[in-house]
């Protein structure tokens, strides 16, 4: 096997120990909190944010009234809204400013973390935990032969994917012919 080949096989089996560890009742309060939420907004920041707002544009193709949180046409949040927010290491200082502003409002706060105790994610009404290996981050995280958070941005995006298979049978989505007509049809 090659170097390139066993690094390969070795993310992978990185990317499974996380996935194992991720509560499943952690996966159903989050999507309940999302499926009962009038507006999702979602927020990141850095690579972690590029796995969000993956989520966010997906979770709009369901059908569901969604606003990527940095975008300048973003309306108010309201008490009746949800909002994600993915904060690996649970504390980063602008993230916590929104997540404050929004818990002021009395919406929903959902946040995705590598550590359930940091300031954001202990703060929340939903969290989801994954475990793995975060920038500044330190605890009982899988560990990853990747620099800084490129294991909990990966699995962060595994989760969403798997959140999405798992919304759409929630919402009765028979075909995936059915998500074509809200992608973006000007690229």
């Amino acid at each position: 096997m090659s170097a390139f080949h066993h690094q390969a096989a070795e993310i992978v089996s990185e990317l499974d120990a996380t996935v194992a560890r991720v509560s499943t009742d952690e996966v159903e309060n989050t999507l309940n909190a999302l499926m009962t939420a009038n507006t999702i907004f979602v927020i990141g920041v850095g690579r972690e944010g590029l796995a969000a707002k993956g989520f966010a544009m997906r979770l709009a193709h369901l059908g569901l009234r969604v606003h990527w949180a940095w975008d300048d046409t973003t309306p108010a949040v309201t008490a009746d809204d949800a909002l994600l927010m993915v904060n690996g290491p649970g504390n980063i200082g602008h993230l916590d400013y929104v997540f404050d502003r929004v818990r002021e409002v009395g919406a929903t706060t959902i946040v995705v973390s590598a550590l359930a105790g940091a300031r954001t994610p202990g703060m929340a009404d939903v969290t989801l935990i994954v475990p793995a290996t975060v920038y500044r981050g330190k605890g009982d995280l899988v560990p990853s032969i990747q620099p800084m958070g490129s294991l909990f941005e990966q699995a962060t995006l595994l989760v969403f994917d798997t959140l999405i298979l798992q919304l759409i049978e929630r919402l009765g989505i028979h075909s995936y012919a059915e998500l074509a007509p809200r992608h973006r049809n000007f690229e």
